[in-house]
């Protein structure tokens, strides 16, 4: 079963065409190390919750919006591998970061169900 990288960024509303710019280019690192699909979502419809939501979750500032994205594998072997290399890959390094990288939550997730 397919195994997922997920991610949710703040993002200043100024810095969405240099972030779609950046996950652009990561997209082919992770593509060629054997990633099987990419995926970057613009919050739109990014409502405000009662005790927590995806704006508090990365304490979203002033005029953030929220960037849910997520990296599909076909396994979390050739994600090991995959994300080590694409880790090290030279164009992965260097550059500004569009967004505060210290409030950018991820994590790995098996799928369990795909339909």
């Amino acid at each position: 079963m397919a195994y997922i990288d997920g991610y949710l960024v703040p993002v200043p509303a100024g810095n969405k065409d240099a972030y779609f710019a950046l996950a652009a280019k990561a997209a082919l690192v992770f593509k060629d190390h054997g990633a099987i699909r990419v995926v970057e979502c613009w919050g739109d419809s990014v409502p405000d919750g009662k005790v927590t939501d995806f704006k508090r979750a990365v304490k979203a500032e002033g005029d953030e919006n929220v960037v849910f994205s997520w990296v599909e594998w076909p396994d979390k072997a050739t994600r090991d591998t995959g994300m080590a290399k694409a880790m090290e890959d030279p164009r992965m390094q260097g550059g500004e970061m569009p967004f505060d990288g210290q409030r950018m939550i991820f994590g790995g997730f098996v799928a369990v169900l795909d339909e």
